[in-house]
Order: C-alpha cells, then structure tokens, then sequence
C-alpha cells in the first residue's frame, strides 16, 4: 500500500486560492431577459431553414460530411508517422471488416502493454518518450525522461492564487482546458515554436495536468463539503499514474497493482491516430503556426464531447441504469429487451444509444478493449465483482444483435475501449468526473507528437473548403424590408 503524511502540504483556505470561490453571472441570458417574441423568432430560428441542407445534396455534390466517406472510412487529408489504428481492409467491393490494431512508431500496442507489465513496472513514461522522440528509450534515456517529468511536476509559485477554478464548475475538463490556457502566462517565451521549446512544454504539461485535475476535483470536493482544500507535496520520482492516484486517493494510499492498472489506460488512451478530433483539433491550431498551449487547449475542449471523450462518462451512466433497471444480469432476453428499449429512446437518457458500441475505425474488434478486459479481470476476481465485468460482456455480446434488429443497423460493430473504462476506474476508486480528464492527461503526448510532425513535418496551414449552395439576393433599405 502506498501513503504518506499529507501534514506537509498546504492547507488553503478561500481567502489564500480562488479555487473554493462560487460567482454567477447576475446578469441573465438574452433568451431570459426579453424573452422569445414573434420579433426575435428569425434570430432564434432562422438556422433551421438556412442551415439544414437535404442530405440528397451531399449525395448529389458527393460531400464528405464529418470528412467520412460514405462507406464510413475518413477521408485521407494527411501522411503520419506517429500511429497506425487498423480496423479494416479497403477492397474494390468497399470497406471489408478486420480485426483491430493499434501500432505506435511501428511497435505494436499490446506488446508495448506487456513487456512493461511483465517487468512489473509503469509503461506510460516509455510510451510518451517512444511518441515524442520516435524510438524506444534505453534504461538510461528513460531515467533522464522521467528526471525531466520529475522537474516540473511542482507547479509555478503562484499559480494557485489565480488557479482556473477562479469561479466554481462542474467541469474539469473546463478547468483543465483553463489551466492549459494559464501556463502560457508563466512561461517566459510562451509564442517560442522551436522544438526545443515545443519538448519542454510537452513535458510541463505531461508533467502538470495530473496534477492539476486532481487538485481541480480536491478543490470541488471541499467546495462541496465546506472544508478547506488540503493539498499533498509532489511525490519525488512518481509515475503518472501514480501522482494521479495520490492526489485523489489521499490518505488512502494505493497498491501497486492498482496504480499498474491505471498506467494500463494511460498507455492505451495515449494516441490514437491524427483523424480523432481532439488530435485534428490539435494539428489544424497547430498548423496555423499559434503556440503550443492554445493548440493543447482545443484539443481538451473537443476531447469534452460527448462524441469523443466524454463518451466513457456515458457508459458509466448507462450501466448504472442497466443495473438498476434490469432484474437478471444473466437473463438474455430480459437484457436483450432492454437494450431494445435504450435504442428506441424509451429509457436510459432518450438518446437511442448504446455507448461503448461501435466505432470510426475499427470493425470487429477494438485492440483496446480486448487488453482492458484482461487486465480488468484479474482486479475484478480480487475484489469480487466479477458479476459486473459479465455484465458489460453480456452488452457487448448481445448489443450488435439488438442494434441490428432494432434499427437495421447491418455494418459490423464491435465494443470500443469506453465500454470498459468506466468498470476500471470505478474499481480504482476514480470519480466519473475524473474519467475523460485522465483520458485527456494521457492523450497528451500523442497531441503533442501530432502538433510536432505538423509544424515540422507537413508545415502548411489546414485550409479545406466548403462548398457554398447559397442563392444571391438583391439588397433592401431597411425601410423596405417586412
């Protein structure tokens, strides 16, 4: 079990941060203040009959919506060298289902998972140096890796006083894009885009941002519970995973397998490919030549999404009132129905989804969520939910039945890796709050090796077009208009 004394940290009340603050706009919003009148009707409602354009148009034009082709594989805007997400073949027929993988720099992924945990020890560190610097550390690479990590785990004096809790939230992802915004100020030359300044902010962030979500979630649970916000001292020589369980499992502590678990997702969330959004995010700032902490806050704020990270807090959700509403875990059909129910959008939140389920890439299986489960069993017989894991199995198994049945849907589906993340952080203790946050920490160094091939390998600014179906009209004084 691993602890510590908290005696050592700071103590900080509201007067000494500004995380335990709470204001509101007094001010209400337009919509409130005035109200919704026959005058402001066009204002509110005009995007439904400009902006909806019939989906015979995009046809028609061959528009690539969302930048998918309409077999559902994205569209090709670029060349990597960083990752190779695989999930199937492109034949003359179209799009042919495989099994999933997932390569970074060339290694695959499973390997790199195994060959730290069979060693026993913490892989993320060895991932984040192999996407940054194109190879596989040494032992000695490594430690000067980590010592560098280990440099700038503190945050900058001061930093508290103005942290991005200024005002209270329920977001941490918000406070997260905020604080990434933050650091440009305390950085000396914060618009430097030389590699040797673009490695070292990558390495603060690597560095910080566990730190800061965990303090962002401390803070907002002594807001909550009217208590001051304690804070530990920065741990010397930790891991990402573990100066992440510290912070949040506090006095607590954690055991070593625990925290070699969450390094498993940390090593699974780090990269995934330049045409996830949160990394197209990140490259299309990038390319634009802006500097690295406003690219790295885009790509947290469409990591937020409920399309893309925020995805595994749905989950979490949807198992719960699966739980809860479903009387036999193990009865097929009664499960069956149910899942029937989610996606006619008669339960659950109304949204006809099954999250966890399907995915732009892969087809028949996510390299992710096979390696979660594996791991995530051996922890699940140890506490004794196993019960639970079978039940998310179940889902898996049965949903493409139901989705098929239900709403025609005939394209190979298969479970992604937010089926399972949510089942592992809960048996890490993790809050809900806290699951697209780590996902974010750990996206962090592929968001930074993608911003780097951009500025120095593609070097050209992302300009794609759109087509205008606009009608040209003639120009009214203002007098003349209805």
């Amino acid at each position: 079990m691993s602890n510590h004394s908290y005696d050592d940290g700071p103590t900080l009340t509201s007067t000494q941060t500004s995380a335990l603050e709470d204001l509101r706009d007094i001010y209400p919003m337009p919509s409130e203040a005035l109200g919704l009148t026959d005058v402001s009707r066009q204002l509110y409602e005009g995007y439904s009959i400009v902006d909806k354009v019939p989906d015979s148009l995009y046809t028609k034009l061959d528009i690539k919506r969302g930048l998918r082709n309409a077999d559902g594989s994205g569209v090709l805007v670029g060349l990597n060298t960083i990752s190779n997400v695989h999930g199937y073949e492109r034949t003359e027929d179209g799009v042919s289902p495989d099994d999933g993988s997932l390569a970074l720099r060339g290694y695959d992924m499973a390997t790199l998972v195994a060959g730290a945990q069979e060693e026993g020890r913490f892989g993320y560190e060895e991932v984040a140096y192999l996407l940054l610097s194109g190879e596989l550390p040494n032992k000695e690479q490594l430690e000067d890796f980590e010592a560098r990590l280990n440099s700038r785990r503190q945050l900058p004096e001061g930093y508290l006083h103005v942290f991005p809790r200024t005002n209270a939230t329920h977001s941490i992802m918000n406070i997260l894009q905020r604080s990434t915004l933050l650091m440009y100020s305390f950085d000396k030359t914060p618009d430097d885009t030389s590699p040797v300044h673009e490695v070292d902010v990558a390495l603060t962030l690597l560095a910080r941002l566990p730190r800061i979500a965990a303090i962002a979630h401390a803070a907002i649970s002594a807001a909550a519970n009217d208590e001051r916000l304690v804070i530990p001292p920065v741990r010397e020589k930790c891991s990402m995973a573990e100066s992440v369980l510290d912070v949040l499992r506090g006095s607590q502590g954690f055991t070593h397998d625990e925290a070699l678990l969450l390094d498993v997702m940390l090593m699974l969330h780090a990269e995934h490919g330049g045409g996830n959004n949160s990394t197209f995010a990140c490259r299309v700032l990038s390319s634009s030549g802006t500097d690295a902490y406003s690219a790295y806050a885009a790509a947290v704020g469409s990591l937020k999404g409920p399309k893309h990270g925020g995805a595994n807090y749905k989950v979490g959700e949807m198992f719960a009132d699966i739980e809860h509403n479903v009387r036999d875990w193990e009865d097929e059909e009664e499960l069956s129905a149910y899942l029937g129910r989610i996606l006619r959008k008669e339960v659950f939140d109304k949204a006809g989804l099954i999250y966890g389920m399907g995915h732009a890439v892969y087809t028949k299986s996510d390299p992710r969520a096979q390696i979660v489960k594996r791991y995530a069993r051996s922890l699940a017989q140890k506490r004794g939910i196993v019960d639970e894991l079978d039940l998310i199995e179940r889902v898996e198994r049965l949903a493409p039945r139901v989705m098929r049945d239900v709403r025609g849907i005939k394209k190979t589906v298969c479970a992604n890796i937010d089926m399972y993340t949510g089942f592992v952080y809960s048996m890490l203790g993790v809050p809900q709050e806290m699951y697209t946050p780590i996902f974010a920490i750990a996206r962090m160094a592929g968001w930074a090796a993608h911003r780097m091939e951009e500025l120095y390998g593609a070097n050209r600014i992302i300009r794609p077009a759109y087509r205008s179906v606009i009608t040209m009209q003639g120009y009214k004084p203002l007098d003349e208009r209805e």
